[in-house]
């Protein structure tokens, strides 16, 4: 492991989100997602060889930061907007509105558009509402109350093909633990097992003298709320992650032709370094 300077960010060959990391762990394990969905099934809706291409495109275009959304996303931003509201002491940002109803035990955010006629007059309309239970992003807000929220982090991890910077927001970042607001349909114990968040988090707070080892996956359903907690180990974590890295830097070359955003690669570094 290698202390950040200057020189450190010149040297840099490769940029890593750490969701990016989880997207390409979900690529390797499609035999083991395959197995689980549809292994069993008699008329599984994809078969293997179709999964494994559909894991693959949506790894490259996850590279290549394809834009991509759907009802789930949607829904996991919107409950989030609401608990940032209401840490902010907010029940309108200027983009969101906020409704609640205490009796209902219901929060219902909007989101703010404006209409233009013909003639050019403008009126505002709210749109897309969604609601929730109060009582659930309440308990959410109320355990990350003193965070910092959406905090940047980025460090350097040394690999065989060069250094690699990884970085990324924190949801919510509290003295003694780092925390990620996960929603989900349903819940299994032990889903974020694989992830990679929990590892490159503390590894980029460590390098900036934030010593957090404890991070925690804040999970709910919308109906009931979870918990999964893991403790960075640098002995044994460190190199875990630098063959991480490695292993998709082989990916990342092995399919070079496919890549469109250059960002990846750190391309005008190299080009500072050739040059």
């Amino acid at each position: 492991m290698k202390n950040q300077n200057s020189q450190q960010q010149s040297d840099v060959r490769f940029r890593f989100y750490a969701t990016l990391l989880d997207a390409f762990q979900n690529y390797l394990d499609t035999d083991e997602l395959w197995e689980k969905f549809w292994g069993k099934s008699e008329d599984p809706k994809f078969s293997y060889d179709e999964y494994a291409d559909k894991q693959f495109v949506e790894l490259i275009n996850r590279i290549n930061r394809v834009p991509f959304t759907n009802d789930a996303v949607e829904k996991g931003t919107a409950f989030n907007n609401i608990v940032d509201m209401f840490l902010d002491g907010k029940v309108d940002d200027g983009l969101h509105v906020l409704q609640i109803d205490e009796e209902k035990n219901a929060v219902t955010i909007s989101d703010r558009e404006i209409v233009v006629d013909e003639k050019g007059n403008q009126t505002e309309q709210l749109i897309n509402a969604r609601s929730f239970l109060l009582s659930v992003a309440r308990e959410f807000a109320g355990y990350y109350e003193g965070s910092l929220k959406q905090f940047f982090t980025h460090g350097i991890i040394d690999t065989c093909f060069g250094d690699v910077e990884l970085y990324g927001f924190i949801d919510y970042l509290l003295p003694f633990s780092v925390h990620d607001m996960k929603t989900t349909k349903s819940y299994s114990a032990g889903s974020y097992k694989n992830h990679w968040q929990h590892i490159v988090y503390p590894f980029t707070l460590q390098q900036s003298g934030i010593q957090v080892s404890q991070f925690e996956y804040n999970v709910t359903n919308f109906k009931e709320t979870f918990t999964e907690l893991y403790m960075f180990k640098p002995e044994r974590d460190i190199p875990r992650l630098r063959d991480m890295c490695e292993r998709f830097i082989e990916f990342l070359l092995n399919n070079r032709h496919l890549i469109t955003d250059e960002k990846i690669f750190n391309y005008r570094n190299i080009c500072q370094t050739v040059s």
